[in-house]
């Protein structure tokens, strides 16, 4: 479904940050006034070049980026990133751990939306196993996900706002985000870091009543986003700030290897769930948005639609969804029960071998894609037919947005930097692995 991103009812199109009148002075990249740009009342304004480090201390960037920006005036004229802030050596811990044991260490990627990076891992070892995972499990997977990327998208969005000073959005934000993160913890014990995903299925069933609570939750989240669309998609200054602002066209997108909401803010209507459907989302009816202009408004309605389509997924995997069993009762793969492990050898010894030793995984390699809420997010493993992955690599779907910010930042204002960013969602812990 093409979204109507290129029109804003109420809003001229017209007059953009670059084009204001304004700020119409501009550097000729030598130090001096285009005099063009001048109008007969206007004095000149020398300007110089001047190196900033914006970051890593800085509050748009968060502690974990920084860019070193070269400025003529107030004009970006290059940016370069610094990052490894963050680095913890997920590729080499989990070549340290079992394969269960590494699916905690995925929560640590984007910890914002965790249980997605737990089901691209999963998928990636069972592909490795040729298992097929109860068809409950995916159902649950699937619902888990997408309420995650409600919780991935309800955080860009009330950040964006916040960091354009728009502090109410940011509250807005929060009271969904964490309603949805309630009903996570009711699901696996945990809010941020959920380890909701196993080998072959998932850790645990809903519990009573959760169902309802969900779709409750989920109303009142389409409120919320219903008023900061009111609040923000004919707001004259966020507008104004985001609208023609680090354009990225179709064919550049491409190129750089843009996945996700910035691909398809450019004009290319790529999702993994479309394109290569997993689990049960070849079950599922819903709608894949594009924007026309590439720009960072683009952007932000990406993430507001994609809401809508979660929602929609959601209510429909509980429509769907029927008794039956949540994980494989192949105990070669999965833990048994604990009445089996107590109360016969048998589960006892599998149990134990598991623990102490790992599955065996057979030896091999695979590749598993699914969509995040940033992009593409790939799991490369290697397995030599022992207990611990032999190599583990991740395709992070915010890299490829990331060494494109500097050729989006060329030519705009340093103020525009920061929407820019916040735009592409970089999340550090997923890229610095």
């Amino acid at each position: 479904m093409a979204s109507q991103t290129n029109e804003v009812p109420g809003v001229d199109a017209r007059v953009v940050p670059a084009q204001a009148s304004a700020g119409a002075v501009r550097a000729n990249g030598s130090g001096t006034t285009a005099d063009a740009a001048l109008g007969p009342l206007d004095a000149p304004l020398p300007s110089e070049r001047m190196v900033l480090n914006m970051g890593p201390s800085h509050p748009a960037t968060h502690g974990v980026t920084k860019m070193i920006v070269e400025l003529q005036g107030e004009t970006v004229t290059d940016v370069k990133i610094e990052i490894g802030f963050l680095h913890r050596g997920f590729e080499k811990s989990c070549e340290n751990a079992t394969w269960p044991q590494a699916l905690p260490y995925t929560d640590r990627l984007n910890y914002v939306s965790s249980i997605v990076n737990n089901v691209g891992y999963a998928l990636a070892v069972e592909k490795l196993c040729k298992l097929d995972v109860p068809d409950r499990a995916k159902y649950l997977r699937v619902l888990s996900s997408e309420l995650h990327r409600i919780c991935d998208h309800l955080t860009l969005v009330g950040a964006a706002g916040m960091e354009l000073g728009a502090a109410t959005i940011i509250f807005f934000a929060i009271e969904g985000r964490d309603l949805v993160w309630d009903r996570l913890t009711e699901l696996c014990g945990a809010r941020l870091t959920s380890n909701y995903c196993r080998i072959g299925g998932v850790a645990r069933d809903v519990p009573e009543g959760w169902a309802e609570r969900v779709l409750k939750t989920l109303d009142r989240v389409a409120e919320i986003r219903d008023d900061i669309a009111a609040l923000l998609n004919r707001n004259r200054i966020f507008v104004d700030r985001l609208r023609g602002v680090g354009v990225v066209s179709r064919e550049d997108a491409l190129d750089y290897g843009f996945t996700g909401p910035c691909l398809r803010a450019s004009g290319e209507p790529y999702d993994v769930r479309k394109a290569a459907p997993y689990l049960v989302y070849d079950r599922m009816d819903f709608d894949v948005p594009v924007g026309t202009n590439g720009d960072t408004y683009d952007r932000y309605l990406m993430r507001l639609e994609e809401m809508r389509q979660s929602d929609r997924i959601v209510r429909q995997c509980f429509e769907q969804m029927k008794p039956g069993e949540i994980i494989v009762q192949d105990f070669r793969y999965a833990l048994p029960p604990k009445p089996l492990v107590y109360g016969t050898i048998e589960g006892a010894m599998a149990h134990f071998k598991q623990v102490m030793e790992g599955i065996k995984v057979p030896a091999g390699e695979a590749y598993s894609y699914t969509e995040s809420p940033n992009g593409e997010l790939g799991f490369y493993v290697v397995s030599d037919g022992g207990g611990r992955p032999y190599k583990l690599g991740i395709r992070a779907p915010v890299w490829p947005m990331l060494s494109a910010l500097p050729s989006m930042a060329r030519g705009r204002l340093l103020a525009d930097l920061v929407p820019i960013y916040d735009s592409i969602n970089y999340i550090a812990g997923e890229v610095e692995q």
